[in-house]
């Protein structure tokens, strides 16, 4: 009794696996559009109309079939109120069955091979219409493939073997227009399906085309960005250098301190600048997993400070200052946290005002003002003119600086002032909280 059991309950579990497997759907459900549902529901009604005009019309009849020569079988067709009524309800329970063939594809299939398994001989047509309709929907849009495929040749089975060679289903006549129907849709398939591969081919290459563009036009983004942290950098700080180890060249033999104290000065200039570099170079590295952005994969502390901010402005002027440039630093307003892009921006339209006063204003003074607004932030740097040190520069600055701050809507302002020398202004809105 107990390997009895034992065996029953290892012929169950196949069983439940397959009955599991053939309910579980193998592809995602279909999407019915609203035009989808209409046509569905129109061929329905369609074949609903012409299916029960065909048993109205046929009731009380009869078939008289020549089977032989000189042998005729009369086969008679549902008469009376009963009869009537039977082909009309098989006929309604087929064709309405199809409004849902797409949605509920194996029911349906189901539901018309009763249908037709129920309807007589002799008026076979009345469900046979609907059944082919049924197959095909089964086999095209039934997501349970397994269910399907043992569904689709059991129920042909069926239908097949329920019919006779006295009363065929369809007429001789219409053979010919059964085979042709299939073949024209299967024409019109394989062009639509053509269409739409075309199409699709061309929608690619457009999507290819399109991302190309946009990674060539965030290549270009990024090296014009990279070219202006590059240039704010070094520019500035070259600069204050090249002034500081001027003047030590010049005072060296009269006053080694003073030129020792210059000499100072290159030295953290370019400090300085190093420390930025590698801020900009940090943009063209990416980090490998390890954690580190240098060779080794370890960075040392100095690479991981934050980007300089108004709270840097101080050091700035105070760099400035020792090239011998006397510079003013005014703060007014209440400060209030800025977004760091928006902090690095204001610090490099004074970094670049500054240099330029250093290259092309010598003997000048200059002043800076950071003024918090309510709903902007206004920095502006001004200087007295004076004699050029240097050849006149691209512009390449003041356009970089104005396009770093249109990414915050802000705007830059620069001309010359009525009594002498330059002003820059540079206005970025805030956002009210």
């Amino acid at each position: 009794m107990t390997n009895a059991r034992t065996t029953l309950e290892r012929l169950r579990t196949p069983v439940r696996e397959a009955i599991g497997d053939a309910a579980r759907p193998t592809g995602p459900p279909l999407r019915l559009g609203r035009r989808a549902r209409q046509f569905d529901v129109l061929l329905a009604l369609a074949l609903g109309l012409t299916t029960v005009y065909y048993g109205i019309d046929n009731a009380d009849n009869i078939v008289v079939r020549e089977i032989a020569p000189g042998v005729e079988h009369v086969v008679p067709r549902p008469s009376g109120p009963g009869g009537l009524a039977l082909m009309v309800m098989l006929a309604v329970v087929a064709s309405g069955a199809l409004a849902l063939r797409r949605r509920c594809p194996l029911a349906v299939l189901c539901v018309v091979t009763a249908a037709v398994l129920a309807t007589p001989q002799s008026v076979l047509r009345l469900t046979f219409y609907a059944f082919v309709i049924a197959v095909y929907s089964a086999a095209v849009y039934s997501p349970y493939r397994v269910a399907t495929l043992a569904a689709l040749p059991i129920s042909v089975l069926l239908v097949g073997t329920s019919g006779n060679s006295v009363t065929p289903v369809v007429p001789h006549q219409y053979i010919a227009l059964l085979i042709l129907v299939p073949m024209a849709g299967a024409a019109l398939g394989l062009r639509t399906w053509k269409l739409r591969t075309d199409e699709g081919r061309t929608r690619l290459s457009d999507l290819e085309r399109e991302q190309a563009e946009a990674l060539r036009r965030a290549v270009e983004h990024e090296r014009a960005r990279i070219a202006r942290e590059l240039h704010d950098v070094v520019t500035h700080n070259v600069s204050v250098m090249i002034i500081q180890a001027g003047a030590a060249r010049k005072i060296m033999k009269t006053s080694p301190e003073r030129a020792g104290e210059a000499l100072l000065a290159v030295e953290a200039g370019g400090r300085a600048a190093m420390t930025e570099l590698r801020h900009v170079m940090g943009l063209l590295t990416t980090d490998d997993g390890g954690g580190g952005t240098g060779a080794e994969g370890t960075a040392p502390a100095t690479e991981l400070a934050p980007q300089p901010g108004l709270d840097q402005l101080e050091a700035l002027v105070g760099r400035v200052r020792d090239t011998g440039l006397p510079v003013d630093l005014s703060v007014t307003g209440p400060s209030c946290p800025l977004p760091p892009g928006v902090e690095l921006a204001a610090y490099r339209v004074v970094q670049e005002a500054l240099t330029n006063t250093v290259k092309h204003a010598s003997g000048a003074t200059a002043a800076v003002t950071v003024e918090y607004g309510a709903d902007r932030l206004r920095v502006e740097v001004t200087d007295t003119g004076g004699h050029p040190v240097a050849a006149a520069g691209n512009g390449r600055g003041l356009i970089g600086l104005r396009e770093r701050l249109a990414v915050y809507d802000g705007t830059l302002n620069t001309g010359r002032l009525l009594t002498g020398g330059f002003r820059v202004e540079a206005l970025i809105p805030l956002e009210t909280p």
